[in-house]
């Protein structure tokens, strides 16, 4: 039956060009912007999945940046420390060469002996990263004794957060105390130690020895090495510590950039668009389209043939 009111063809067209102009705006938008599911509109379980997973990356960009502080931080105080070592090396062989010199050749030995002890100063006072010096800090403030290098950061099911850290303590590393006071010598340096006994008993540390003395006697030199000896295996057991944390700190670097990859790679999973199919799919969209103004012009131009009815 042909009606005037009722163009069912037209309908039908009007439609299906409909339908191919909303897939096609779709497919537009996916090109345009790289994602399949742009808005929680699109697919509300996997934008959720998503957002979520993208914060979470956000955090471990911070942790990278932390990561990398501390890095810093413990390079520096490790380079330094071992360079402390072998001054400290020297000064012992100084000290084991003035037991048996001269009065004459312990001078020239003192001499060498304080060169190196402003060397040690000038090495850890400029062991400075970022406001931080490791190897010169104060054992009086409590508030602040340690290093801490935030290296993870976890959320369970339930969404309660927690963080992992990387600690150093302050008190293995400290080797010139920054305190002031009779109370601030916890430096392994600036510690004293007892050389000779009796009334001619005096005390010392590494940074203020001195040989040339009129009235050491062979152990009080011994009491010298046996201080030196003591402050090296302090010396030690600190590089060993920064060296464990540094060598913590760079596998850790390099899973949270590996994580957070693996987090880049999942969320591009649920939500990027694959171009391949959105460009092929497209083509075929625009001709769909191109299709069905063809088919819905043809089907307008059906009522018109009604008016041939009706002529004489």
């Amino acid at each position: 039956m042909s009606s005037i009111n009722t163009n069912t063809s037209a309908l039908t067209a009007l439609q299906s060009l409909s339908a191919t102009n909303k897939a096609l705006e779709t497919t537009q938008s996916r090109i345009s912007t790289g994602y399949r599911v742009a808005s929680a509109a699109d697919n509300a379980a996997y934008w959720s999945i998503a957002t979520t997973m993208r914060s979470d990356n956000k955090a471990n960009s911070i942790l990278q940046d932390a990561l990398g502080l501390g890095a810093g931080k413990l390079d520096t105080a490790y380079t330094a420390m071992n360079k402390a070592i072998d001054v400290v090396d020297q000064l012992k062989q100084k000290v084991l060469a003035a037991k048996t010199a001269s009065s004459d050749d312990r001078a020239k030995i003192q001499t060498e002996i304080t060169s190196l002890q402003a060397q040690l100063k000038d090495n850890i006072g400029g062991a400075n990263y970022a406001g931080s010096n490791l190897l010169q800090t104060d054992s009086t403030d409590t508030a602040h004794d340690k290093l801490t290098i935030m290296t993870s950061y976890n959320r369970d099911s339930s969404g309660k957060v927690t963080t992992g850290t990387i600690e150093v303590k302050f008190s293995d590393t400290r080797l010139i105390d920054a305190g002031s006071g009779t109370a601030a010598s916890g430096g392994i340096l600036d510690t004293t130690f007892a050389v000779g006994t009796g009334s001619g008993a005096s005390s010392a540390s590494i940074l203020t020895l001195d040989v040339t003395g009129s009235g050491l006697a062979s152990t009080d030199f011994d009491d010298m090495l046996t201080g030196i000896e003591a402050g090296l295996k302090k010396m030690a057991t600190g590089a060993a510590s920064l060296g464990a944390a540094k060598a913590r700190v760079d596998l850790q670097k390099d899973f949270v950039s590996q994580l957070s990859d693996s987090i880049d790679r999942g969320v591009g999973q649920l939500v990027d668009a694959d171009m391949n199919k959105e460009s092929t799919r497209l083509q075929a969209l625009q001709v769909q389209q191109q299709l069905g103004i063809q088919s819905l012009s043809i089907a307008n131009s059906n009522s018109q043939q009604i008016l041939s009815l009706f002529r004489g």
